[in-house]
């Protein structure tokens, strides 16, 4: 079904739009002072970043507006071709372009540089969005579930043979979606108990428990395995019994090994916890044929994939991750100092954010990125320049819209009465919302410096486009929304 130009005028939703533009104006406003040198006044020169980005705004402009008068069905069509063709250019990137700061990820056509990962994501979104909406999908079903993992991982896959991690793991945003769609709660909470393993491994691997002879990372992560291992007995078990004797004999047990060594004997603690894990382990498994309930069966095998899991985590920070990817990990977990290395960038955002105070050093005169001590920040690092300029208030601001977009894709997805814009819709804010959370989390020494932009905001036509692109197909189905 075609739409005249009037009825597309009144059903795409002008409210999305309008702060598109607004977080696209103060992006640009941004980028002027990012890049702004003492003595340059042409902020519309070509051969200056503000200028280049008024280009690369207009494509974006052009773009949205050809997205909104293309019909909405050929996305749906198309969605694998879309897709295909994406996987296909990120397979032949690495071959195609240079090397910049050793990655292999931006593909040069004359005087312009894009980056194929930053338009991968709308193809992925599209596709998965048609595989999920197809016929007697469920989630819990592993024909189905697999193949949506593969088309995440895929595309991650690729990227990092690109050595370009950081938009690698943006694809993880994807699962945030999945959960929307049905995906157990307990996938969700391994994810966090992962996390929470290695940012507790990792920071207290080398400190020793009062004992002195047991590692406090190690004990505290093999501890935790108990007690959620518990708590997880409690939620899906339906005899509580067993959670009385876990927690008491295994818990137990542990304090009264520690208190030995600490006070008797003074011996590696993790020995007996090795033991008491396994002990929890067989008696998860020995319930689970007793009893014929699966569910202690998986409770069993989240104890082992989580003491499998530390001790791939320690080997992977150990023996794979490149020193100052380790370095940038012990610095932002506090475990060294190091300003005038990888910890430099962060602390120079620190402090332009922190110099700006309530009201900020007003449009054009920040000092601290006038005189660049922020390495990237028109780029990954660009909110560091809204903080020292416009200050908290100007802050504040820019993450209100940014809350508005978000909460703004949330009541248009779940206002769809087609599956397959739904889970299109909960994409795109999906990918919004990681993107900001890494970036502001990043600028703010919260999160490690992966090098992601900030949407809409960060300097460069790629990720523009990208997410003008993600967002516009968006809005152009959602207008059509009617007919499906």
């Amino acid at each position: 079904m075609a739409y005249t130009n009037d009825s597309l005028i009144k059903s795409v939703d002008w409210i999305t739009i309008a702060i598109y533009v607004a977080l696209v104006v103060l992006g640009w406003v941004s980028i002027c002072g990012a890049s702004y040198d003492y003595g340059e006044m042409d902020l519309f020169s070509f051969n200056t970043n503000s200028g280049k980005q008024l280009v690369w705004i207009g494509g974006a402009f052009f773009l949205g507006f050809v997205i909104l008068m293309l019909e909405d069905t050929i996305y749906d069509w198309f969605a694998y071709i879309f897709y295909a063709l994406m996987m296909l250019l990120l397979f032949v990137t690495p071959y195609l372009a240079e090397d910049i700061k050793g990655s292999y990820s931006w593909i040069k056509f004359g005087p312009v540089s894009l980056q194929p990962a930053e338009f991968a994501k709308f193809a992925t979104a599209l596709a998965l969005a048609k595989f999920i909406s197809s016929y007697h999908f469920t989630m819990s079903r592993l024909k189905y579930s697999l193949p949506v993992v593969g088309m995440i991982l895929l595309p991650m896959l690729l990227i990092v043979l690109q050595r370009e991690t950081g938009s690698a793991l943006v694809y993880l945003a994807f699962f945030l979606m999945l959960y929307r769609e049905g995906m157990p709660g307990s996938i969700l909470f391994a994810g966090i108990c992962a996390v929470v393993y290695f940012v507790v491994g990792i920071q207290f691997s080398r400190d020793l428990m009062p004992d002195e002879c047991t590692p406090a990372g190690e004990f505290a992560v093999l501890s935790l395995i108990t007690v959620l291992s518990a708590l997880l007995v409690r939620a899906y078990c339906p005899d509580r019994k067993e959670v009385r004797y876990i927690l008491g004999y295994g818990g137990g047990s542990i304090a009264l090994a520690f208190l030995f060594s600490l006070y008797v004997i003074p011996f590696n603690v993790l020995w007996f916890l090795y033991a008491e894990c396994t002990v929890l382990v067989v008696y998860l498994l020995c319930l689970s044929f007793r009893k014929r309930a699966m569910n202690y069966f998986y409770i069993a095998v989240f104890a082992v994939c989580s003491i499998g899991f530390l001790y791939s985590a320690d080997y992977v920070f150990e023996e794979v991750l490149k020193p100052h990817q380790r370095t940038r990990i012990e610095v932002l977990l506090g475990m060294k100092e190091d300003l005038a290395g990888a910890g430099y960038n962060v602390n120079q955002s620190k402090i332009a954010i922190g110099s700006g105070g309530l009201l900020g050093k007003g449009f054009l005169n920040g000092t601290q990125t006038k005189l660049k001590y922020v390495p990237e920040q028109d780029t990954d690092f660009i909110f560091c320049t809204v903080g020292e300029e416009q200050g908290f208030l100007g802050a504040a601001v820019v993450l209100l819209l940014f809350m508005a977009l978000i909460l703004r894709l949330i009541s248009l997805s779940e206002r769809q009465h087609s599956r397959f814009i739904r889970v299109y819709g909960y994409c795109v804010l999906s990918i919004f919302f990681f993107h900001l959370f890494i970036n502001i989390g990043m600028v703010l020494g919260l999160t490690p410096v992966i090098g992601i932009p900030l949407p809409l905001f960060s300097y460069g036509g790629s990720s523009l486009w990208g997410f003008t692109i993600l967002l516009f197909v968006f809005l152009r189905l959602d207008a059509g929304r009617s007919v499906h």
